[in-house]
Order: C-alpha cells, then sequence, then structure tokens
C-alpha cells in the first residue's frame, strides 16, 4: 500500500524549493521590492526604469526596438511609455518614412535623471550580498538560460 509519505518521496522533482522557475520567480520579486524604494525617489517604477535604461543606453529608438530589447510586446509597453511622456522624460513621434513606426526620444529631463539613477546599481549589489564579480557571474549565467530558453521556444 501506498502511503502519503510514499508519494512525496516519489516526487521530489515536484517540489516547489526544487524548481529553477521558483527560485527565479522569488528572486525576481524580491529585486523589484528591493528596486521600489530606490526608484521612488526617482518617480520611476521598475518597467518605467527598465525603458529608461534601454533609451540612457541609445537614445532614439522605436517602440519596436525598445520592446525587443525588454522582451516585451510593443502593445504593453506603449502605456508605459506614454506615462514617461506625460511626466517629461521622452518624447514619441511618428516617422515620416512610415507612420506606424512611432520613434522614441529622451528629453532634457529625461537624460538629466540618469544621473540622479547612476548610484542604484551599487545599491543593488550592496543589498544582494554578493561581490561584483559573483553577481556579474550569476548575471552572465542567466543569460545563458534566458538564451537557452528563447531558442527553445
Amino acid at each position: 500500500m501506498t502511503t502519503k509519505r510514499d508519494t512525496q518521496d516519489n516526487c521530489d522533482d515536484l517540489l516547489l524549493n526544487n524548481q529553477a522557475c521558483f527560485a527565479l520567480h522569488s528572486t525576481s520579486l524580491l529585486m523589484t521590492k528591493v528596486y521600489k524604494p530606490l526608484l521612488q525617489a526617482l518617480n520611476l517604477t521598475y518597467p518605467q526604469y527598465l525603458a529608461m535604461m534601454v533609451l540612457w543606453e541609445r537614445d532614439g529608438l522605436t517602440v519596436g526596438e525598445i520592446s525587443t530589447r525588454l522582451l516585451t510586446d510593443p502593445g504593453s509597453l506603449t502605456p508605459l511609455l506614454k506615462r514617461l511622456e506625460v511626466e517629461g522624460l521622452l518624447s514619441r513621434t511618428r516617422s515620416r518614412e512610415d507612420e506606424r513606426v512611432v520613434i522614441v526620444e529622451l528629453t532634457e529631463q529625461g537624460r538629466a535623471l540618469r544621473e540622479k539613477a547612476r548610484s542604484i546599481p551599487q545599491c543593488i549589489l550592496s543589498a544582494s550580498g554578493m561581490t561584483l564579480e559573483r553577481l556579474q557571474k550569476l548575471q552572465a549565467e542567466l543569460q545563458v538560460l534566458r538564451s537557452n530558453l528563447q531558442d527553445s521556444l
């Protein structure tokens, strides 16, 4: 006769703490919580911060290019960009060549916000309790995992 305990022992591969997906998910939730007060000082949400980082890296991108960089759907990115435009951090203009294409450019205020955000990576490093080298190694491993998962789709 199989007992409840025997069933549990046979399903170790289904234990929550044995799941890479849960480790990633729960870590992502906690990472976002650590970012929250840092970003509140900049009046940004975490998704807005990600979009701003893409534009700080390379200004004048299309909505499609930003969504590709963030691995998100352009439709879900548009409301976020509209809010950043209302806040005066960026402008959105239609391409002269193709009016379906929207070009996003930082305003002076948006560029200035980059300087205010410079301390955030160091705060995150400190909160991680890791060395920069260890965190960079973890990041590289996660990028390989992300790439492998993308390739499997």
